[in-house]
């Protein structure tokens, strides 16, 4: 039997150390239990469980193929437009379905056996800019299917797939659904995404003694230039619309993309305000005749073109371009020209108004041209007065007597808090930023009144220091936010590395050392969250095709086999569509930093305070910065800026905190056990 092999690079959150698994395509048992931690938090399900994309497409194969021919499917997923195709062309016909994610072809196969599909398709496993005609496909295809869109649209290789396929795969004149995609973007001014990228002006306003961009360095320390993924639709009441929609840019699919192409836009001011961002959406035409469209639109667009509701949905959102600096100041009736370039993969854009372009040469002439780039959300954090005034008082707490500080974590902010604010040699593990944290805080030291040398970058791992990187000197005090880069898209206590690192260094610890934060508490409450429960629900049939076969591995919600449970996922709540708190937020466990890092269980039983439908109760961990438990740092619901775990039921209950019946729960038990060794958190969930 032939076999495959492939490699999964996997992140052990709590070490920060990476491996790679080993996954053999003939252990159909292995793969299938080692794939659905992985798979589980794909956009997959939310995709296949999106009814009106699914209809779009159906529609819209049905309408382009109505003879046999050879269809090609790029991205094929789980299959679900090859069997359109297939489906539509009757017995006759081929299918080459093209999927490059060897899990996912595996998947697709039980799905092809399920509907009777097996000699319908054919499958293989590469990537689309792999496939030779006359070696994977007997000829060139009639007709290209595919859904490689992202938010952006681009990002997921849209145009040079497209610039292959074109080149290489399809005949002449081929046809394709989609048909055509356009870009259209917004004017917006929002105080919310203007605190998510003006880091240097938001700064000026805190009261600290502290500042990550002193003048004249305003950009040593900021986001990445790039259209950001986000709804939109919350910040609808804060938001102020400066401009009508605009068209940006038009893709064909049925002839081949440029890689690169600019457009300059006039664009008429319709109130008065501040320009912060561009909100950007697409809108996709499915068919040749324009009578089949699908849109990531925001709630406040109406269009003739989209006749059906598009609910909420997590794979695809909108975008938002952030305008340096604190935006441009505009007047009703005003024109602002704006010039908008696309590259193979991305989109960005300029106004003629902007700073003057010495200014900017400037700032990166005194950074030596560098950059510590920050997600939004940490950008936000850094700038937040609540957040910084609760270090502050947590490093006032500690006292003037600790002699060697030890930051664990990546915080660019707590060395020189530390060293401003105590006498202690402050030394640094940056076990992310390693050497652009080092000269970030080279650049800035002088700049805040300390010298060079009184922040020690240590280019060691926590599992390698010894008392000789540390001059002999034992650590009374180690401390972090806890902050590590590449946890954005993790789970709460997944930032409890910072206890393991603890527990590493233990043995270079004074006896007295103290430890910021003293614990962490995990904390819940419950929720209904229609949207989110409906994108993870468990699938039947998508357009007439069995996906049941996918729902363990996908980690769908409900009707799952015995002893299996659906995760739990980060999300920010405040983007997972309509929700509601229906419970008081209660305590579930402890987690003691002094003490080494050990197995955790909690029982906690609450009462419901509304009537609704729970879908699943929301969790997070609250900070506790000093030992009186007066300093609390909360990343709860309520706190945008930071993901919570959501852990959604298999099926939602009705609750209402007045009801004396089984039926209509008024209370409900969490139970929650934490494992030190991959830092898993294990829920269970009982209504009473």
């Amino acid at each position: 039997m032939s076999s495959h092999r492939a490699f999964q690079l996997k992140l052990n959150p709590l070490t920060g150390n990476s491996e790679w698994i080993v996954i053999e395509d003939n252990d159909e048992s292995f793969a299938q239990n080692f794939h659905k931690p992985f798979l589980a938090t794909t956009s997959y399900l939310d995709m296949l469980n999106d009814s009106t994309r699914n209809a779009a497409f159906r529609h819209a194969i049905e309408k382009t193929i109505s003879k046999p021919c050879h269809v090609l499917d790029i991205g094929a997923g789980t299959g679900l437009l090859s069997m359109m195709a297939a489906r539509a062309m009757g017995d006759e016909g081929k299918v080459t379905a093209c999927e490059s994610y060897l899990p996912m072809v595996k998947l697709m196969k039980k799905v092809l056996r399920l509907n009777g599909m097996e000699g319908r398709v054919k499958i293989i496993n590469k990537r689309s800019e792999e496939l030779q005609v006359g070696l994977d496909m007997p000829s060139r295809a009639h007709v290209l299917v595919s859904e490689i869109l992202d938010s952006e649209l681009l990002g997921e290789g849209l145009i040079p797939t497209l610039q292959h396929a074109h080149d290489n795969l399809l005949v002449e004149n081929a046809m394709t659904v989609p048909y055509r995609a356009t870009i259209y973007g917004q004017l917006v001014e929002s105080t919310f995404l203007w605190k998510l990228h003006d880091f240097h002006n938001n700064e000026a306003t805190v009261s600290d003694s502290i500042r990550l961009t002193p003048p004249g360095l305003d950009s040593v320390l900021g986001i990445k230039r790039q259209q950001y993924a986000m709804h939109v639709n919350p910040l609808q009441e804060e938001i102020t619309l400066l401009s009508e929609p605009f068209k940006i840019f038009e893709f064909d699919f049925w002839k081949r993309p440029e890689s690169y192409g600019e457009t300059e836009l006039c664009v008429k001011a319709t109130n008065d305000g501040r320009v912060h961002v561009v909100v950007s959406w697409w809108v996709l035409q499915l068919d040749q005749e324009g009578t089949i469209y699908y849109s990531t639109a925001p709630r406040w667009i109406r269009s003739p073109t989209i006749t059906s509701p598009i609910g909420w949905c997590d794979h695809w959102k909108q975008c938002v371009w952030f305008v340096p600096g604190s935006g441009i100041s505009i007047l009703q009736g005003e024109e602002i020209r704006l010039l908008a370039t696309h590259t193979e993969t991305s989109f960005s854009y300029n106004f003629d108004t902007l700073v003057p372009t010495t200014k900017i040469l400037n700032h990166r002439c005194m950074t030596g041209d560098f950059q510590l780039v920050l997600p939004p959300e940490r950008a936000a954090i850094y700038a937040d007065k609540e957040w910084r005034l609760s270090m502050l008082k947590a490093v006032q707490s500690m006292g003037k007597d600790r002699l060697l500080c030890l930051v664990v974590d990546d915080s660019a902010f707590l060395p020189l808090l530390v060293a401003k604010l105590s006498e202690a040699s402050v030394m640094s593990l940056l076990p992310g930023l390693r050497e652009r944290g080092l000269q970030y805080l080279q650049a800035v030291a002088h700049a805040n009144g300390l010298s060079h040398s009184c922040i020690e970058v240590l280019e060691k791992n926590v599992q390698q220091l010894n008392m000789h990187d540390i001059h002999q000197k034992k650590v009374d005090l180690l401390i972090a936010e806890p902050f590590y880069v590449g946890h954005d898209g993790m789970l709460p206590w997944q930032n409890l590395r910072f206890w393991r690192d603890r527990t590493t260094l233990n043995d270079i610890l004074s006896e007295d050392a103290l430890t910021i934060p003293s614990k962490g508490i995990l904390r819940a409450c419950a929720m209904s969250l229609p949207d989110l429960w409906k994108s993870r629900c468990c699938l039947s049939s998508i357009e007439g095709f069995d996906h049941s076969v996918v729902n363990a591995t996908l980690g769908a919600c409900g009707h799952l086999p015995e002893l299996e449970e659906g995760p739990c996922l980060p999300f920010f709540v405040w983007q997972c569509g309509e929700f509601d708190v229906l419970s008081e937020t209660f305590d579930v466990m402890e987690f003691e930093f002094s003490k080494q890092i050990c197995e955790c269980h909690g029982k906690s039983q609450v009462k419901f305070t509304k009537r609704g439908v729970c879908h699943g109760f929301v969790l997070w961990i609250d900070w506790v910065m000093d030992l009186q438990n007066s300093i609390v740092i909360s990343t709860g619901p309520d706190r945008k800026y930071w993901k919570q775990g959501v852990k959604l039921l298999g099926t939602p209950r009705t609750v209402d905190p007045q009801s004396l019946t089984s039926v209509q729960p008024c209370s409900a038990v969490v139970e929650a056990c934490f494992s030190p060794l991959k830092g898993e958190l294990k829920i269970i969930l009982d209504f009473l």
